[in-house]
């Protein structure tokens, strides 16, 4: 009978180090087949194409954030369940990491080009999160989720009428991001106290105006 060997926190630094390096710079796969793949290219406008491609850049470094704040949760997550659920999470979301940056590629556009400092503060922020305790971990969780989920309804009305492609995407990151908040809800998320989802929301609207050109 073989047992699995429990990591050691050098492995864990090792397994943080790498996915950081890969969700970066690297070009990571997705498990799931990209929502947008039986859908017809559309040639839209200068216009239209740059809008799309600044939305979905966006949507990209949410993402990568998403990348960080799970892995940094899940780093100091005290209780082994709850570093499963948000390292499970942290995997459908690298399927709409590789999904938002196929899209970027057929619109001609590239990442954000501050995607290592986005990366390094969504980090420390989940891992600060984590220290209060899992109930508070999953309950950062939850709060993230919505404001997604938010700011996605707000980027499904915004794209051009043409881009079937990205709406497509969109729709179904729009589901996963529901499902991890119900998911962490039923699982003992903590109702985060104010000031933090108003300091949450901003931090985001930054990072939206930001990544949207840059």
């Amino acid at each position: 009978m073989t047992s699995t060997r429990e990591l050691t926190p050098l492995d864990r630094f090792l397994t943080d180090t790498q996915r950081a390096l890969d969700t970066v710079f690297g070009a990571p796969a997705a498990v799931r087949a990209n929502p947008s793949a039986d859908i017809a290219q559309i040639e839209l406008d200068d216009n239209e194409r740059r809008h799309a491609a600044g939305l979905m850049r966006v949507n990209h470094v949410g993402e990568v954030c998403a990348q960080a704040l799970y892995c940094g949760q899940a780093a100091v997550a005290r209780d082994a369940a709850t570093r499963a659920h948000l390292l499970e999470a942290a995997q459908e979301e690298a399927d709409h990491l590789a999904w938002c940056a196929d899209r970027l590629r057929e619109l001609d556009s590239r990442p954000s080009l501050l995607n290592p400092l986005w990366y390094a503060g969504s980090f420390a922020i989940g891992a600060v999160a984590g220290l209060r305790g899992d109930g508070w971990n999953l309950g950062f969780v939850v709060e993230t989720e919505r404001q997604v989920e938010a700011h996605i309804d707000e980027h499904l009305e915004s794209l051009p009428a043409a881009d079937a492609r990205s709406r497509a995407i969109l729709e179904v990151m729009k589901a996963d991001e529901a499902r991890h908040a119900d998911n962490a809800e039923a699982a003992g998320a903590r109702v985060l106290p104010p000031p933090v989802p108003s300091l949450m929301a901003a931090a985001s609207k930054l990072m939206k105006t930001v990544a949207y050109r840059l």
